[in-house]
This record gives C-alpha cells, sequence and structure tokens, in this order.
C-alpha cells in the first residue's frame, strides 16, 4: 500500500524534532542538526521520490521521487552515513602532503578560495560515501549548490522510454539518455535492466530497497568528476548488457552471474575521487595505507559498494553465507578492473584461448570471463561510433589534466600524461588504443567472434585514423606558425606517450604488456 507522508517544515533556527529523528534509513541526523538551506514547501509536493523510513511499527514509509533523493539533501545540510562496512582508516602519518583533501580540490582550484597554508588544517575525513559530506558541506564553504529541475516534461520521459527498447544497440547514446533521464541514467537504466532480466523477482528483490540502493550508488559517484562519474557507470552497465547478449555468455551464464555482472558494472567505480593511485600514494593518503599500496581505488570502490548493500539492507532476506559469496563475488570482480593487472588478466586469457581450455559449465570459467567482460566494458570508448568516442576521450583527458592541476598547485611532480602543457588529446587516445585497448579487444574477439567484436574493432580503427588526422592537422597548423620548433616537440609528446599511457591510468610500463593483433 502506498502511503503519501508530507515533510514537516520547520523554521530554520530550530532543531530537527525527536519524531523526525526516529526515522531510520540510510540517511542519519545528529540531534542537534538545523535545517539549512530548506527548499520551499511549496515545492514539496511537486517533487516525487523514492526512499524508504522502517518506523517502530514496521510500516514502509517512502517518497516517490524521479531524482536522486534531493529533497533530503537540501533539507538536511548535516548528513552522515551508518557503513556497516567495518573498514577504517589505519593511523595516518605526518606526510605533508597528506591532509590534500582533493575532494574540494577542483573547486578550490576554480574559486580560488582557499590558501595553501590552510590544506593541512583540514581534517580529512574517511572517503566512504564523500560525495554525500562535499553535498552537505558546500553551503558551509559558501559554494551555492546547484540544483536541477525534477519534474519531467512527458515528452523527455517517453523519449527515455523509447531508448530503453534498444538499449542492446552499441550505438546507444548514454550522454542523450543521461539529460532525457535528467542526470539519472544509472538509476533508471540498472533498475530497467534488472527488471529486463527477470532478477528482481527471482532474488525476490525488496523494490523500495532496491530503488534505495540505486539511488545512493548514483549519489555517490563524484558529478565533479569529467570522466569518472554516474554517467560513465552508466555506459559501462550499457556495454556489459551488450556482451550479455552474446551467444557465448548467453548460452552459459547462469541469472547469479547476469545480477553480478550488472551490479559490478553500476558500482565499480564508486567515490572514485578524480585522481588515481600513484596520486594516493605520493601524498601519503590513508587509502594507499589502509590497502597497502595495492589496488587502492579498486578495494575502496568494492568496500564503498558493499557498504551500500549492508546499508540498504538489498540481500537481507538471503541466508548470510549466500550474501558473503555475494559481497566476495562482486569484490572479485570489481578488482579485476585494476590497470595496473592488465597483463596478468590478458596473458591467462590468452593462454586458455590458445589451449582451448575454457569450460563455461565450470564456475570459475564463467566468473573470468565475466572479469574479462567488464574489463572490456570499462575501457570500451575507443570502440564507440566516433561522435561517442571522442566525446569520451576528451573527459578522460580533461580529467587526467586537471590531476596535472593539481600537482602543479601543490608542487607536485606531475604524473605522466597529466600536464596539459605538454600532452594531447589525440596522443594520448592512440597511444591508449595501440598498447591497451587494441590487445585487449584482439583477444576478446577471438573468444567471441561475432558481429558485435567485428563492429567494436572496425570502431577502434576508425577512431584511431580520426585522431591520427586531427594530430597531423594540428602539427601541419602549428608548422605554420612555428616551423622551426614544433617538430621536435610533437616527436617528444609521442614518445613520452607510448611509454607511459599505462603508468598515467594507475598502471604498470606500457613496455610489459604483450601488443596482441593490431588493426593495419
Amino acid at each position: 500500500m502506498e502511503v503519501c507522508y508530507q515533510l514537516p517544515v520547520l523554521p530554520l533556527d530550530r532543531p530537527v524534532p525527536k519524531h523526525v529523528l526516529s526515522r531510520r534509513g540510510a540517511i542519519s541526523f545528529s540531534s542537534s542538526s538545523s535545517l539549512f538551506g530548506a527548499p520551499d514547501p511549496r515545492q514539496l509536493s511537486q517533487r516525487r521520490g523514492a526512499i524508504s523510513y522502517d518506523s517502530s511499527d514496521q510500516t514502509a514509509l517512502y517518497i516517490r521521487m524521479l531524482g536522486a533523493c534531493v529533497v533530503f539533501k537540501q533539507l538536511f545540510a548535516n548528513v552522515r552515513v551508518r557503513s556497516q562496512v567495518g573498514f577504517e582508516p589505519e593511523r595516518r602519518s605526518s606526510h605533508p602532503y597528506l591532509f590534500i583533501d582533493f575532494r574540494t580540490l577542483h573547486t578550490r582550484l576554480s574559486c580560488g578560495s582557499a590558501s595553501a597554508s590552510s590544506v593541512p588544517e583540514r581534517r580529512l575525513h574517511r572517503l566512504l560515501s564523500c560525495q554525500r559530506y562535499l553535498h552537505s558541506s558546500r553551503l558551509l564553504r559558501g559554494v551555492p549548490q546547484q540544483i536541477p529541475l525534477h519534474i519531467l516534461d512527458e515528452d523527455y520521459t517517453g523519449q527515455a522510454r523509447c531508448m530503453l527498447e534498444k538499449v542492446g544497440n552499441w550505438n546507444f547514446d548514454i550522454f542523450l539518455f543521461d539529460r532525457l533521464t535528467n542526470g539519472n541514467s544509472l538509476i533508471t537504466l540498472t533498475f530497467h535492466l534488472l527488471n529486463h532480466y527477470g532478477l528482481v523477482e527471482l532474488f525476490q528483490l525488496d523494490l523500495v530497497k532496491l530503488w534505495r540502493f540505486l539511488v545512493m550508488v548514483q549519489e555517490d559517484y563524484h558529478s565533479g568528476n569529467p570522466y569518472h562519474n554516474a554517467v560513465h557507470a552508466a555506459d559501462v552497465t550499457q556495454a556489459m548488457h551488450c556482451y550479455l547478449q552474446e551467444p557465448m555468455l548467453a548460452k552459459s551464464l547462469t541469472s547469479y552471474d547476469i545480477l553480478l555482472g550488472l551490479l559490478a558494472a553500476a558500482t565499480h567505480d564508486l567515490d572514485h575521487p578524480g585522481v588515481n593511485q600513484p596520486f594516493l600514494i605520493k601524498t601519503d593518503h590513508y587509502l594507499a595505507t589502509l590497502y597497502r599500496n595495492t589496488s587502492v581505488l579498486e578495494n575502496h570502490h568494492w568496500k564503498s559498494a558493499v557498504g551500500l548493500l549492508r546499508e540498504t539492507g538489498l540481500f537481507s532476506h538471503l541466508p548470510p553465507e549466500d550474501s558473503l559469496n555475494v559481497e566476495r563475488d562482486l569484490g572479485s570482480l570489481i578488482l579485476a578492473t585494476d590497470i595496473s593487472r592488465q597483463n596478468e588478466y590478458l596473458t591467462r586469457f590468452r593462454t586458455h584461448l590458445d589451449q582451448n581450455n575454457l569450460c563455461l559449465i565450470n564456475a570459475s570459467h564463467r566468473h573470468f570471463i565475466l572479469q574479462m567482460a567488464l574489463k572490456c566494458a570499462d575501457i570500451c570508448n575507443p570502440c564507440r561510433p566516433w561522435e561517442l568516442s571522442k566525446q569520451w576521450s576528451e573527459k578522460v583527458t580533461e580529467e587526467f589534466f586537471q590531476q596535472g592541476d593539481i600537482e602543479k598547485k601543490h608542487k607536485l611532480e606531475v604524473s605522466p600524461l597529466c600536464d596539459r602543457e605538454t600532452n594531447t588529446v589525440g596522443d594520448i587516445q592512440i597511444g591508449f588504443m595501440a598498447y591497451v585497448a587494441e590487445p585487449l579487444f584482439a583477444e576478446w574477439t577471438r573468444f567471441s567472434d561475432t558481429r558485435l567484436s567485428q563492429t567494436m574493432l572496425g570502431h577502434m580503427g576508425l577512431n584511431k585514423a580520426s585522431w591520427s588526422s586531427l594530430q597531423q592537422e594540428q602539427t601541419s597548423m602549428s608548422e605554420e606558425v612555428e616551423p622551426s620548433t614544433v617538430g621536435t616537440d610533437i616527436g617528444g609528446v609521442a614518445t613520452q606517450t607510448d611509454s607511459n599511457i599505462v603508468t598515467a591510468t594507475g598502471g604498470t610500463s606500457s613496455k610489459e604488456l604483450p601488443q596482441g593483433s593490431r588493426e593495419p
């Protein structure tokens, strides 16, 4: 039974009443909190949402909202999340760059509101669900929060439904879909796919808990990241769906495998800070210490996803052993996306194919194929049509350059490919395709030689040629201006790109990667 719950409207200078604090759910509130920035009460009735609170009488009270619980983020500025994971940071060292809070550095660079001397004085909170911390602290930092409109025109929702009918098309435009869903592409797409495969009914997933989980997942992606945001997660989830439809997988994977694949795709970069692993290591960040400089970001993505699963109780109806198995297998998939282990997975994949001993009846072999499918989905941008691939290339390069700006600001050594003054989008993308993407997708085509695989290789070849053409045009234009110096500069950039492309993404030297077959 659906119950509409009218939120109380309180004065700004009064604390939250006890009857509001008694509601239990994903978000907890301090009794000393005040209502800062409360929205106009007339707007509350227009917003419809989905978040549940379990009261003492066990009545499910929830509000339907198309957006991602922004009403609650407006009502309660002081938000903290109760994590049941139990992964607390270890004692931190005294490195001078330890207290660089990269969650706010992009904002500081743009507005110039914080000085370098005030950085060590800021207390660094643990990263779990830090996106909510960012939202709750914007008012305290004086940065106005941009709140999108949550009432969609019926024409837009209709177009989004039409796009979902073709969600298995490799040309699926995730940017358009994100606009049509008003920035809720990850929630809408993942919910649709889980229902499409019949997983909601098969695993008896509570719809309210599932919706809460997806809303919280989308919230914990940093919208300020040019690349590692919820749109990227939605794009990877859509690519994973395309791979799951391939004949080799469709006839072998179980419903449990499909559930794991979709959840891993949706959460594989959860709470990504917008900087890579080497940055965390060289700044002695506590996450690097916690995970001993090994798959630092991937471990954090996994533990953050587990925290949301437990917080929402999505699998609480399952036996405890089954829930733990889900968390463990989910972690195994997410950890496989670590680019520094690319050579390890690629060698193992090639060995299986050479020996022709992959047996998808075997659960461990199916899980390995899921790992490879997720790795392909994670870096499939060069295999998309040019109009989509070019946008992704510009976004990921901008995120590299923003990290380089941060390193320059704090007088750190600039990471490879992160200096916007010496690198170009084309150089970075050509190197990435040659040393990372082409070897992986060549082996995937050996495993599943289908129309989709050939399409991906074809797009990658065309995109590589397009970037080369753009580079030549830029070189020609530069030579007309500075004919004596440009040739040397371009050659140096290309050489640096080839040797450092994997290092820039947080991995090992590209020379260690097997080359595999390439497009001519």
